[in-house]
């Protein structure tokens, strides 16, 4: 099994939803965040005043699935989040060692 963690932009998260819902993910958890990569924030002007944007605003998705269906679910997530602009998120993906469905006790891939 496998965990995906993508950071997204926020506009993205719907659009990015219905791709993996196509691509067979049947469930997934987001997060609202703030972090900064390559573009360390950015200066906006807010009533007159100029301030300093350190934190912008993200989507964090976790997504497991079983390692078989790994590369469809990053390519998917690439392609629907994808503006071409920075700012556009990363991807990692890490192994999972267990997982259990706390209701009926299933382990495993039959817990996802």
């Amino acid at each position: 099994m496998k965990l995906i963690i993508a950071t997204i932009k926020p506009f993205k998260l719907e659009e990015v939803r219905e791709a993996l819902t196509e691509a067979g993910v049947r469930g997934m958890m987001v997060t609202e965040i703030k972090g900064f990569g390559s573009q360390s924030g950015h200066t906006e002007i807010y009533r007159g005043a100029e301030y300093a944007v350190n934190f912008v605003p993200k989507i964090k998705l976790e997504i497991v699935v079983s390692a078989g269906m790994a590369d469809l679910v990053v390519e998917t997530i690439t392609k629907a989040a994808k503006t071409g602009k920075i700012g556009d998120g990363k991807i990692f993906v890490l192994d999972v060692l267990q997982a259990i469905r706390v209701r009926t006790g299933e382990t495993n891939e039959d817990a996802l």
